[in-house]
C-alpha cells in the first residue's frame, strides 16, 4: 500500500504510475477559502515511492518548479526506466508543460528537462504523458473546441527535442485524441474517447525509421457514451481499453486479442455493482432511528426499488419524479426519470410497487443525468438536459392500462422539436401551458428563460412565445433553472387572476406575468446574499410565500448548513427575502414541494426532510428518511426529488444511485 506522509491536511491522491520498483502518485491539495471569501487554489504534488524488500518507502515529494502559478502539476504521470515525466497542463495560462525527473544523489529526484509545445495559451500540453525508452510523448488539445494531438520528443544529448506530431487521420474537435497512451517500444496505441461524440476509438501507430508511421483504427462501431480509449493497457498479446464512463459511469473494459495490425475484439467485461436490497411486501417502520439501512425519524419506509430494477440499462440512475392518478381506475403511478428514459411505477398498493412501463429516451439522444417531467390531461411531457436534440416527448398515460403483468416498453405519442436540451418542464394545469426552462444546444432557447408551449391539445404542442428577464441569470440572458407557474390567488390584489411564473434564475428570483404569451411582462427580480446557484422553489398554497433552494451554497462553502430562502410575495412587484432558514444538517438541497403546512425537501445525501411551516418564517423539522446510508455532507449525490401530492398520503422519493422510495410521514393521513 502506498501511504504518503507529511502532506497537507485534506490532500487527495490521484493518478499512479509505476516502473519496476518505483511508483509515483499524484496528490491534489483541495482549495481553501481566503479571509475575503475568495477561493484560493493550491498546486498539485507528486510523491515518489521505492519498493524496498516488499515494502513501499516514500522517497521524495516533488513540487512544481513554477511556484508563482497554478500549473496542474501531476495532472499526468509517465514512468519508464527510472525516468519520471510529470504533466502540468495549466502552466502559463493553460499552455501547459511537462517536466522530466531522474533519481539524484542521496535518494532525491532532480529535474533534468522541461518540455513545451510552443502553441500558446489554451493548448493544455501535458494533459497525458508517456515515457517510452528514448521517447517522450505528450498529449495536447483536449478541450471540446480542439482535435487532440500528441507531440513526440526524442533524446537529444542531455536534453529532448521535438521529433514529430501525431493526430488522428479522421480527427475532429473534441475527439480527446491522446487521452490515453501505451506502447511496447515499437508500437504505440492512442485512445480518443471523444471520437464520434463519445463513442471513442483507438489508433495504432507503428515505429517507422525513427518516427511513428502507419496507423490503424481499432474499435469498430461503438455505441454513443462508451468512450472507448479512455484508459489503455497492453501485454501478453492483449490490448485492453478501459471505459470508466460506459454504462453511465459503472464502467466496462473491452479486450482485444491478436497483434499489431490484426486485432480482433473479444470480450467486454465488467463488475456487477453492489446495491441495497429491495424492500417489498412489508412496510419497515422507523424504529430507533432506522428503517432497513436508512436513518429516519417519524418517516416509515413503505417500500424501496433499487435503481437497477427500474427498467433501465446497466448503470442507469434515477433523477426527477412526478405522479399521476388515473381518473378512471384511480390507480396511482410514480413517473420516474432515469439516465436513459422514464419508468412508470404503479404505487396503488404502496408496499408492493410494480414497474409497469418504460419510455426510453429518443434513439437519437444520449443518456443524461437530467430528466424532468410534468403531467397535463393524462399525458406526461418529458425533457432532458445535456442531451443534444432530445426535444420534448409526449406520452399518453392511459396506455399504462395495457399492463397485464409484463413490463411494457413504449414509444412516445408525440414529439416537440422546437427545443433541444432543456433542464426542466413547468406546467400550469389550470391554463394548459407548458414552460420549458434552461433550454440550450439549439432550437428556440429563449435565452434559457421561459419557452412557452400551448399543450391544450396534448399530442399537438405548439410554440406560444418567450420570456426572459435579462437582468437575471449568470450570463444575464434570463436563464431559469426551474420555475412554478400558477393562476395567482395571493395577497397582491393587483395581480389576482393573472398567470404568474416565479423562476429560480441562478442568481436571483424572477417574477413575471405571462397571461399574454405574446407580451409577457417582467414584474420583479431580486438577488440574495451568498449566491451559489438559485435552483428551485415552490409556493405556499395561499401564494403568499415562495420557498427557494440554492444548490451550491453548501458545496461552495458559502454557508455552513443547509439553507432555504423564504420570500414574502405580498407585493409581487417587490419580493422580500424575510428569512434565510438554516437546518442543523450540512447537506446540499435540491428540490422541494409544499403540501398544506408541510414542506418536503429532497436534500441529496441527507435524503427526504419534512418541515412544518405553519409558522412560515420559522420552519421546524418533523421527520426525515435519509436515502443515503452514512454521514451527511455537502455533495450532489442522493435524493433528487419527491412527489407528495397523492391522496393516499404516501410520498415517492428518488435517490440517484439508490432508487425509488415509497415513504409515509406519520403525521400525514390519507385524504378521504
Amino acid at each position: 500500500m502506498l501511504a504518503p506522509e507529511g502532506l497537507p491536511e485534506g490532500v487527495r491522491l490521484g493518478g499512479v504510475a509505476t516502473s519496476g520498483d518505483l511508483a509515483a502518485v499524484a496528490a491534489v491539495v483541495p482549495p481553501r477559502r481566503g479571509p475575503d471569501n475568495t477561493i484560493i487554489r493550491n498546486d498539485g504534488m507528486v510523491v515518489v515511492f521505492r519498493n524496498q524488500g516488499g515494502e513501499w518507502v516514500q522517497e521524495a515529494v516533488l513540487k512544481s518548479p513554477r511556484a508563482d502559478q497554478i500549473t496542474g502539476f501531476g495532472g499526468a504521470l509517465g514512468f519508464a526506466a527510472g525516468m519520471l515525466v510529470v504533466g502540468a497542463p495549466e502552466t502559463d495560462s493553460l499552455a501547459g508543460a511537462a517536466f522530466v525527473y531522474v533519481p539524484g544523489e542521496g535518494g532525491g529526484w532532480a529535474m533534468t528537462g522541461e518540455l513545451s509545445s510552443g502553441d500558446g495559451a489554451g493548448s493544455f500540453f501535458g494533459a497525458a504523458v508517456l515515457a517510452a525508452g528514448d521517447h517522450i510523448l505528450v498529449a495536447t488539445g483536449r478541450p471540446p473546441q480542439q482535435p487532440g494531438q500528441i507531440l513526440a520528443f526524442a533524446r537529444d544529448g542531455d536534453g529532448w527535442s521535438e521529433s514529430g506530431r501525431l493526430r488522428a487521420f479522421d480527427g475532429s474537435a473534441g475527439d480527446q485524441f491522446g487521452a490515453a497512451m501505451t506502447s511496447d517500444g515499437s508500437t504505440l496505441w492512442v485512445g480518443a474517447p471523444g471520437a464520434g461524440g463519445g463513442r471513442g476509438a483507438i489508433y495504432e501507430f507503428a515505429m517507422d525509421g525513427g518516427g511513428w508511421g502507419s496507423v490503424n483504427r481499432l474499435g469498430g462501431h461503438r455505441q454513443l457514451g462508451e468512450w472507448m480509449g479512455m484508459l489503455l493497457a497492453h501485454g501478453d498479446g492483449m490490448l485492453v481499453s478501459g471505459m470508466p464512463r460506459d454504462d453511465y459511469g459503472l464502467g466496462t473494459a473491452t479486450i482485444f486479442s491478436g497483434g499489431s495490425g490484426g486485432w480482433s475484439e473479444g470480450y467486454t467485461v465488467f463488475q456487477e455493482a453492489e446495491g441495497i436490497e429491495p424492500v417489498l411486501g412489508d412496510q419497515v417502520d422507523c424504529a430507533d432511528g432506522e428503517a432497513h439501512v436508512f436513518g429516519c425519524s417519524d418517516v416509515d419506509l413503505v417500500s424501496f426499488i433499487p435503481s437497477k430494477d427500474m427498467g433501465g440499462n446497466r448503470g442507469a440512475r434515477v433523477n426527477d419524479i412526478w405522479g399521476w392518478t388515473d381518473p378512471v381506475t384511480n390507480r396511482d403511478y410514480a413517473i420516474v426519470g432515469r439516465t436513459d428514459g422514464t419508468s412508470f411505477v404503479d404505487v396503488t398498493d404502496p408496499p408492493n410497487p410494480v414497474v409497469v412501463g418504460n419510455l426510453p429516451k429518443p434513439d437519437w439522444a444520449p443518456g443524461s443525468t437530467w430528466r424532468d417531467m410534468k403531467v397535463y390531461m393524462n399525458h406526461v411531457f418529458v425533457v432532458s438536459d445535456g442531451a443534444a436534440n432530445h426535444g420534448m416527448q409526449v406520452f399518453d398515460l392511459t396506455r399504462l392500462r395495457e399492463f397485464s403483468g409484463t413490463l411494457l416498453t413504449f414509444d412516445h405519442d408525440a414529439h416537440y422539436d422546437r427545443i433541444n436540451s432543456v433542464h426542466n418542464i413547468v406546467i400550469n394545469e389550470e391554463t394548459g401551458f407548458a414552460y420549458a426552462v434552461g433550454s440550450s444546444r439549439g432550437g428556440e432557447t429563449c435565452g434559457g428563460g421561459l419557452h412557452m408551449i400551448d399543450i391544450r391539445d396534448p399530442k399537438n404542442p405548439t410554440f406560444a412565445g418567450c420570456f426572459a428577464d435579462e437582468r437575471t441569470g449568470r450570463r444575464f440572458t434570463g436563464y431559469s433553472h426551474d420555475a412554478q407557474c400558477v393562476v395567482y390567488r395571493g395577497p397582491d390584489e393587483e395581480h389576482v387572476g393573472s398567470e404568474i411564473c416565479i423562476g429560480a434564475n441562478e442568481n436571483a428570483i424572477s417574477i413575471a406575468d405571462v397571461t399574454d404569451k405574446e407580451n409577457p411582462v417582467a414584474l420583479s427580480m431580486m438577488t440574495y446574499p451568498n449566491v451559489g446557484y438559485g435552483h428551485q422553489g415552490w409556493l405556499t398554497e395561499d401564494h403568499s410565500y415562495f420557498f427557494m433552494g440554492d444548490e451550491t451554497d453548501e458545496t461552495g462553502r458559502l454557508v455552513a448548513n443547509t439553507r432555504t430562502l423564504i420570500w414574502d410575495l405580498t407585493d409581487l412587484d417587490d419580493p422580500i427575502l424575510v428569512k434565510e432558514f438554516f437546518t442543523e444538517n450540512t447537506a446540499s438541497d435540491h428540490n422541494l414541494y409544499i403540501r398544506g403546512n408541510l414542506m418536503f425537501q429532497s436534500n441529496y445525501n441527507s435524503g427526504l426532510r419534512v418541515f412544518d411551516i405553519t409558522d412560515v418564517e420559522n420552519p421546524r423539522e418533523v421527520g426525515f428518511l435519509d436515502t443515503v446510508p452514512g454521514e451527511d455532507f455537502p455533495s450532489m449525490n442522493g435524493s433528487w426529488s419527491n412527489y407528495p401530492f397523492f391522496r393516499s398520503g404516501i410520498v415517492v422519493v428518488t435517490s440517484g444511485r439508490e432508487g425509488l422510495f415509497v415513504v409515509r410521514h406519520r403525521a400525514r393521513m390519507p385524504i378521504s
